[in-house]
């Protein structure tokens, strides 16, 4: 799960899918799903929608893996149904409820009409991805894709509407509850991150409430690390769901 599409993904997904079924989730909002029919874009909002998605798809246990916004939603979900995570992958996200000043303006970017309009607009898209990754370059078609899907102004609203529609409380739940997480934690962030510069504070606070979770900073990589480092993401995403992939077969 991540903020704009499951394309983010996509060169991830092939090392994982070597050892477990993959599946990539747009939320609604998000990518090709539509605006929700009831609610809005809270906590509970997406996470019904995530159980309406696995019901329908047939799965009961998962690893969960979360980006950007991503991340604050699948580890909610997780530490809402313990008996169902296998395990849980944070890729520079945001957890807890003391949010930088970065993620403020964000916010208040989106909920204002005109920065939000230029925000989510294809240039304001691509402004925002190439202020994503280290270098500050990306493809042109890969800035086409990630625009795609919202392209005309209903679509525009819905993206940023789903983009600031957290509520700060499911933020302090997260934070209440990751000391008791049991499932293994993988978090992989790329360290020259200019959309969530304290996600380097962020994964050293899970490190200590969760002592069992593995974190590795990617230097010279930044926020959308799975565009950078697609091939080294997708190694150590596949170790990690090949460690409890392989465990569970041991016991059957």
């Amino acid at each position: 799960m991540s903020w704009t599409s499951s394309y983010l993904w996509r060169g991830v997904m092939a090392d994982v899918a070597a050892h477990a079924q993959v599946l990539a989730l747009d939320l609604p909002g998000f990518g090709g799903s539509d605006e929700p029919r009831r609610g809005g874009f809270g906590f509970a909002d997406f996470e019904r929608a995530i159980d309406g998605f696995l019901a329908a798809v047939g799965v009961n246990e998962l690893a969960v893996a979360g980006h950007d916004l991503g991340g604050p939603i699948a580890m909610h979900w997780a530490l809402r149904n313990p008996g169902r995570v296998r395990g849980v992958a944070m890729l520079n996200t945001l957890l807890y409820p003391d949010f930088h000043p970065a993620v403020f303006e964000f916010v208040t970017t989106l909920a204002t009409p005109a920065t939000r309009d230029e925000l989510t607009a294809p240039e304001g898209l691509a402004g925002l991805m190439r202020a994503g990754v280290a270098n500050g370059v990306l493809p042109d078609d890969v800035l086409a894709a990630v625009a795609a899907p919202f392209g005309d102004s209903a679509d525009r609203l819905t993206l940023a509407r789903a983009g600031i529609g957290l509520e700060p409380s499911g933020f302090e739940e997260i934070a209440a509850g990751l000391p008791s997480l049991q499932a293994p934690v993988r978090a992989v962030y790329g360290t020259q991150d200019r959309i969530l510069p304290d996600v380097g504070d962020t994964m050293a606070r899970l490190q200590r409430d969760v002592p069992h979770a593995e974190v590795t900073a990617l230097a010279d990589c930044g926020h959308f690390l799975q565009e950078e480092r697609p091939d080294e993401v997708g190694r150590l995403l596949a170790a990690f769901v090949a460690s409890f992939a392989a465990a569970s077969r041991g016991t059957h």
